[in-house]
């Protein structure tokens, strides 16, 4: 049965033109026509120790250039607004470029940055940004990418589809599929410490309706406190665990310490308030808060709904920061949000034409976190990062059946699911000289789980016990030019006493200035979802037997090789060969003629939301391989680029050991994302921006129409699972913007049209019982977005 949520589906013209109305009073704001300018300032600081570093040379322009004092701070005061690239230069240090930097009215631009000690037998080296976390399969996201790309939402992981490899599982919702591993792969962490699903609505885009365990139709945590998010798709290093996919790692930036400043916007996302400024200025201490509410939401209020749908979320977010002179630096962040999705049916059942339009579905989700971070020098060459969190999930679905008689409601579906974790990381630091570093630190987590599901099978409990991640590692140069970083780490959850023992390790080779090979290897391993381990065998016949709460870890071996040539200053060329090897995958026990529930060619590998009520055993496998190409150009004279390409495959082994494509084997993708600004007149720019996504389609099994009108439900071909290959995925988005600057004052209007072709692209297709048919359901049609901000 199939019952879609659609927090992006609902928009519709009035809302664009309530938006216009809404804020049309800032565009007749009248200020003087002048030369504008605004302050730029950071810090500069060693990347292996955090110490702040004097006398470093920071150049914004070949007339713009000024020196860190003692304190590692630098400033340049009266910048023209615009867009730079920062260099720094020092005798000990590498020579690194910084590059999009866009000064505006509306703000200050603070920019902190940190250097590399550099080895004198080394040729002198540009690099782009600094130190990665990962020598390979790693991107940043800044919080200005997530206003430039189109039609991204201000959502880092709708960015992320514009790399190699990385897939929307379904375009209403911002679940990532990531060189062919489901979703559930995907963790993301907040500060450095892993959090709940940080997204609103996390049962949009899904087959069944349920909930997801990493995505949903917004992010909670608005991106107006993003520092930057690092994205990593494979061969983690060692302070990274619990994870087989991908992990989303967000650092949130502090607020403004020496004046007040302002952003507001509205648009399809909602009614965005943001506000940073000093707590003390002689202390440094800040604040950083934003709050939205859905536009969706107020309209909802008002009465108007979208296709029997009421939609809506509000969040909150902030971070506070408190430097000392001696006890170190103290942080202490938190986010909440609420969402709901009601859908009420027309109470005439003429106007009924799908099964779930006979149906009343109300979903709610909460979600919430709260932490503190500490970071302490210790002597000269040491740092302690000790950060202190909780982060919690409440998510509740209820399906109600209508009597065409009466229109009575009958409580038939119930979906509840509720997350909370304790985390404690501790993490310290040394840098031993300019070549070697060593890291090695603790993450503890007391982590719960309840699970009521009864609806098509029952999932029924409660989990609870500490995920324990030591780790420990080592970084530095065998040889000027080969770049080594090794480490382990351990894994354990007491819940069912399941350990992993992990190494990890990578080398870079730079070769030349400009051209570098790298080489990296992990053993990776992630718990199960929490339903799997509490599903009911033969649920229908109510026996409360869990055979499963004894399942391991999935397993992943994961190598990755890459080439990368610097074309320019600012533009790069890289090539990376990707193979992970997965084991101890949970599949059937039993085969068909021993039990007649279990499906011969099920596998852990091709859940998203759903589970089974099967007896399961950690004897599966999968493969992901492939070959990811990436262009880039950061955006230097008015114009950048990013094109992305990759070929994979993806494929797994059921209890009957016949190899199948797994549900999200696309083959390939492509995509291409680039923009061009305009300056005609002083202080306004008018830009256009570009992406276009060509992904191939994912695996959809075949349906068994006597079957499932014998049953009254979806019913697959068993032995054919994930056997046809849905269409080619194709979608075109534009962004149109047009900002003026004004004196401390800076406006955008913009417009964002997700796939403007209105491409009808397959989703999936599932057994309607009131059509008595199968039905083929599509992603998204044409979605447009005005939206305005305005910050002071």
């Amino acid at each position: 049965m199939k019952y879609t949520s659609t927090p992006f589906m609902i928009f519709v013209k009035q809302s664009n033109l309530l938006i216009l109305s809404f804020f049309l009073f800032f565009t007749h704001a009248v200020f003087g026509q002048t030369t504008l300018t605004q302050t730029v300032r950071g810090v500069v600081t060693d990347v292996d120790n955090n110490r702040p570093l004097k006398g470093v040379t920071v150049m914004l322009t070949a007339q713009t250039i000024t020196v860190t004092d003692s304190n590692g701070i630098f400033r340049f005061a009266d910048v023209p607004l615009g867009r730079y690239t920062i260099q720094t230069s020092h005798i000990n240090y590498e020579t690194r470029i910084f590059p999009e930097i866009l000064v505006e009215a509306g703000k200050e631009k603070i920019v902190n940055l940190a250097l590399k000690e550099s080895i004198k037998e080394l040729p002198e080296t540009i690099v782009r940004t600094a130190r990665p976390v990962s020598q390979t399969s790693l991107q940043s996201i800044t919080i200005e990418q997530t206003l430039r790309y189109a039609a991204t939402f201000f959502d880092p992981a709708r960015l992320a589809t514009s790399f190699p490899g990385v897939v929307a599982a379904n375009d209403q919702a911002n679940n990532l599929v990531i060189r062919g591993n489901s979703p559930t792969g995907t963790q993301w962490r907040l500060e450095g410490v892993e959090i709940v699903n940080p997204n609103h609505l996390s049962n949009a885009g899904t087959f069944s309706d349920r909930p997801t365990q990493s995505g949903g139709g917004t992010n909670i945590l608005s991106a107006q406190l993003m520092e930057r998010a690092d994205f990593m798709t494979g061969a983690f290093p060692s302070q990274y665990g619990n994870v087989l996919g991908g992990v989303m790692d967000v650092h949130l930036r502090k607020g403004n310490d020496q004046k007040h400043e302002f952003t507001g916007q509205a648009g399809l996302i909602g009614i965005d308030l943001s506000a940073e400024g000093p707590i003390s200025r002689k202390n440094k201490s800040s604040y950083l808060v934003n709050y939205r509410y859905s536009f969706t939401g107020l309209l909802a209020v008002m009465g108007v709904k979208f296709g029997g749908e009421d939609i809506r979320f509000q969040d909150i977010s902030f971070n506070l920061s408190f430097p000392t002179q001696k006890a170190g630096h103290f942080t202490v962040f938190g986010m909440g949000g609420v969402s709901s999705n009601v859908f009420k049916a027309e109470r005439d059942t003429s106007l009924w034409k799908f099964e779930k339009d006979g149906f009343d579905i109300e979903f709610k989700n909460r979600m919430g976190a709260l932490g503190v971070t500490h970071q302490l020098k210790l002597g000269r060459n040491s740092t302690l990062r000790t950060v202190l969190a909780v982060s919690g999930l409440e998510t509740r679905r209820e399906g109600y059946v209508l009597s065409k008689a009466n229109f009575t409601r009958f409580f038939v579906q119930l979906d509840a699911f509720k997350k909370t974790r304790y985390s404690l990381s501790s993490n310290l630091t040394h840098k031993l000289n300019a070549n070697w570093q060593l890291q090695e630190g603790i993450i503890l987590t007391y982590q719960k789980d309840s699970v009521n599901i009864k609806n098509r099978g029952i999932s029924l409990g409660s989990t609870e016990g500490m995920i324990i991640q030591p780790y420990a590692s080592v970084t530095g140069r065998l040889a000027p030019r080969l770049l080594l970083q090794a480490g382990i780490h351990f894994l354990s959850y007491t819940y069912n006493q399941t350990n992993s023992l992990e190494p990890r390790a990578s080398l870079r080779f730079s070769a030349t200035k400009r051209t570098a090979f790298s080489f990296s290897y992990g053993l990776h391993s992630q718990l199960q979802l929490p339903q799997t381990y509490l599903s009911l065998k033969n649920s229908d016949q109510r026996n409360e037997v869990f055979p499963n709460v004894r399942l391991g870890f999935t397993k992943a071996h994961h190598f990755v090789a890459g080439f990368e040539q610097n074309l320019s200053l600012l533009g790069s060329f890289k090539v990376e060969v990707y193979y992970q090897s997965l084991y101890n995958v949970p599949i059937a026990k039993y085969d068909p003629v021993v039990s007649y529930r279990v499906l011969p060619a099920f596998s852990a590998l091709n859940l998203l939301e759903g589970f089974t009520d099967a007896e399961l055993v950690n004897k599966g496998t999968g493969r992901n391989y492939g070959i990811e190409v990436t262009y880039q150009r950061f955006l230097q004279n008015n114009f950048y680029a990013l094109i992305t390409g990759s070929l994979y495959n993806s494929t797994y082994k059921g209890q009957d050991g016949i190899e199948r494509s797994t549900r999200f084997n696309g083959n390939h993708t492509f995509s291409l994302a680039g923009g061009k600004e305009f300056h005609r007149r002083p202080n306004r720019t008018f830009g256009v921006n570009l992406r276009i996504l060509w992904l191939g389609g994912y695996r959809d099994s075949p349906i068994d129409p006597d079957a499932s009108r014998s049953s009254g439900q979806t019913v697959y071909k068993a032995t054919e699972l994930y056997t046809i290959k849905l269409k080619d995925y194709f979608r075109p988005d534009v962004r149109i913007f047009w900002k003026r600057n004004k004196p401390h004052f800076t406006r955008t209007w913009s417009i964002d049209i997700q796939n403007l072709s209105g491409t009808k692209n397959e989703a999936y297709s599932y057994y309607d019982v009131l059509q008595r048919q199968v039905v083929q359901q599509f992603q998204l049609g044409m979605v447009p977005v005005v939206n305005y901000r305005v910050e002071f």
